[in-house]
């Protein structure tokens, strides 16, 4: 299992963790730097390595700002992963525009759905992403 904390520029922090149902949660105070964007895009591409889904639930709360170079790092580095959702939660008006625009970049880079949802509370967002991997598992059909 993950779990690690980046301490950014201006006192922010990122924290990340895979929980027991397979879910990366984040949480980010402040500001999300290069540093914190590499190691969100390393994380996923562990979990994407190890044959799992990757679903990302984001508290968004206290964040900051996504500067174009972070926006940059993101759309570079996670367009090799697949994402089942990312679930977004507490975020400004200001991040949901900035989140949604990083999202489209990565859709266009990767020719991958990246499907974004922002939800008010940590339950919805667990529960709007594990019926995310439920669907796309019965997509797939049983496992032989």
């Amino acid at each position: 299992m993950l779990g690690m904390k980046v301490l950014g520029p201006d006192g922010a922090s990122f924290e990340l963790r895979e929980d027991p149902d397979g879910l990366l949660c984040t949480v980010l105070d402040g500001d999300l730097s290069e540093d914190m964007a590499h190691a969100l895009a390393a994380a996923c591409l562990h979990v994407v390595e190890s044959g799992r889904e990757v679903l990302l639930l984001c508290d968004a709360r206290r964040a900051g700002a996504l500067p174009p170079a972070v926006r940059k790092v993101l759309a570079d580095e996670m367009r090799s992963v697949r994402l089942v959702g990312v679930a977004v939660v507490g975020a400004s008006f200001a991040m949901r525009v900035v989140a949604t625009l990083t999202a489209k970049s990565i859709e266009l880079l990767s020719g991958q759905l990246y499907p974004v949802k922002f939800l008010a509370t940590e339950a919805e967002g667990r529960a709007w992403l594990l019926t995310q991997r439920e669907a796309l598992r019965a997509k797939r059909g049983p496992v032989a």
